[in-house]
């Protein structure tokens, strides 16, 4: 009975060395020289000179998250021109709606000035 687990075993073990060994490969491989430059803290552009507990511009994550919501929506435009001679009207239909629905959005944003970086 105990044998029916050991392909379920050998999986998780290959799965943990998958994991392990490049780590590993990398330490012993890769050079370890550290320095001031390499060391110092680097996020968003902006060089460490404040602490880090300065709250960032809110425009910073409301940008991120509109390019994120756009950007995954005009993704699933490339699925749609790939199959539209298969789908026919009723699937042009309702990616017109989708666009429709993603114009009036962006519209909204446009004109709530979400857009606006000053």
């Amino acid at each position: 009975m105990l044998t029916e687990y050991l392909a379920i075993l050998l999986m998780i073990f290959v799965g943990i060395a998958f994991g392990i060994i490049p780590i590993l490969i990398a330490k012993l491989i890769a050079p370890a020289a550290p320095n001031d430059q390499k060391s110092a803290p680097y996020e968003c552009g902006f060089p460490p000179s404040q602490n880090a507990r300065t709250p960032f511009n809110i425009k910073f994550y409301l940008m991120a998250i509109l390019f994120i919501l756009f950007d995954v929506e005009t993704s699933f435009l490339f699925p749609w021109a790939v199959s539209l001679d298969t789908i026919g009207l009723t699937g042009y239909l309702n990616m017109l709606g989708f666009l429709a629905i993603l114009i009036a959005g962006f519209i909204y944003e446009w004109q709530r000035g979400a857009l606006e970086w000053s």
